[in-house]
């Protein structure tokens, strides 16, 4: 079964997500911070990544440069925001992010979205 880590600070959305990927088949571990997501990296492997930007302690991004730099992983990584910030949108490219998604997202677009990330590893 796939494993996907998702580090979003909103429960809300974390729980949203969180039961969309089960009624997918996915497996879904949940962090609600960067220094509860950078443990989980550390000590866990997932097959895929969903991240978002604004987390406390840690940002979104400096969860992924872990992931790249420390870890020396190249595991896919989703972003999701809020914002359709087009600087973040360019330092997460620089970081070869799989993909983007704004907030309010479909739940649909999101399943297309880890499949695709998931199929050009």
């Amino acid at each position: 079964m796939t494993k996907i880590l998702i580090c979003e600070d909103n429960l809300l959305v974390l729980r949203t997500i969180s039961v969309v990927l089960k009624q997918a088949g996915y497996d879904p571990v949940t962090v609600s911070d960067g220094i509860k997501a950078i443990e989980m990296l550390r000590t866990k492997e997932f097959d895929i990544l969903i991240v978002d930007i604004h987390l406390p302690y840690h940002s979104g991004l400096e969860v992924i440069r872990y992931l790249r730099t420390e870890l020396r992983k190249q595991t896919p990584v989703l972003i999701v925001s809020a914002f359709s910030d087009p600087q973040v949108q360019r330092q997460a490219a620089e970081m070869k992010v799989s993909g983007y998604i704004t907030k309010p997202f479909d739940p649909d677009d999101l399943i297309r979205k880890i499949k695709m990330a998931l199929t050009t590893i």
